[in-house]
């Protein structure tokens, strides 16, 4: 092995590195940045949290787009081949020079709004799961720019190998939240009463039980339904969707 080689594959360790000891996410990117631009050597680093949404992205250097930028890529980003590829695409490793030619780049309205400023001559970008957030699955992109010499192979190579990991990280940290436990036949009725504005001593006397156990069928329905009061859970229960809030036997 080279000592190219050798150093690069030591950058590479120390991202796995860090992947491996990662306990939150918030903690974990900042730190992961510089050590993805040390992996894969570049000028600059920009990390979209959510494919294709209005987030703003964490960047290293850090404040590299300004808004003017951000919105010039707001409007200009569906004619770009690369954010395609990205964001919509399998969202492999690719170079920009292997979707276009230089001067098909340059004639983008991105490249003069977006890409020119901060000097994104060559880019290297992908896409990969990363999770969940807000309960839906999320994509996160990265895309590494130089302003000189183009992307190697080894550098294509270096990120395939990093993007499985860092996929395989995010995963753990942002999990699916749980679906709630079914609320049971006798907590929807009881649930149903309550929401129609019925005191528990009501609702005991509607259904032939005691109140203690209107009490206790209203405390394991506040954790099914993820509430804490009987408003919330009058509110939750009238409103409720019947995919999220499933009945049990």
């Amino acid at each position: 092995m080279t000592a190219a080689a050798e150093a690069g594959l030591r950058r590479i360790l120390a991202v796995v590195d860090l992947l491996i000891d990662a306990v939150d996410e918030e903690t974990l990117v900042p730190a992961l940045l510089p050590l993805l631009l040390g992996a894969v050597p570049g000028d600059s680093i920009i990390w979209s949290p959510r494919a294709g949404s209005a987030d703003r992205p964490l960047t290293l250097p850090a404040g590299l787009l300004t808004p003017d930028v951000q919105a010039a890529f707001a409007r200009e980003a569906a004619a770009d081949s690369l954010v395609t590829h990205t964001t919509l695409g399998s969202g492999v490793p690719m170079r920009r020079s292997t979707l276009q030619t230089r001067t098909e780049f340059h004639a983008l309205a991105a490249y003069a709004d977006v890409y020119r400023p901060f000097g994104a001559e060559q880019q290297l970008a992908m896409s990969f799961p990363a999770g969940y957030a807000a309960g839906l699955p999320r994509k996160v992109c990265v895309a590494i720019n130089r302003s000189g010499s183009d992307f190697s192979d080894d550098d294509v190579a270096a990120a395939a190998l990093l993007r499985t990991r860092l996929s395989r990280v995010l995963h753990r940290l942002a999990p699916p939240t749980p679906p709630p436990s079914p609320v049971t036949h006798r907590e929807s009725a009881v649930l149903a009463l309550l929401a129609r504005g019925l005191t528990n001593q009501q609702i005991a006397h509607r259904l032939a039980i005691s109140p203690r156990t209107v009490d206790k069928h209203l405390e394991h329905a506040y954790a099914k339904l993820r509430v804490s009061s009987r408003v919330e859970a009058a509110n939750a229960w009238l409103t409720r969707d019947q995919a999220a809030v499933r009945l049990g036997p």
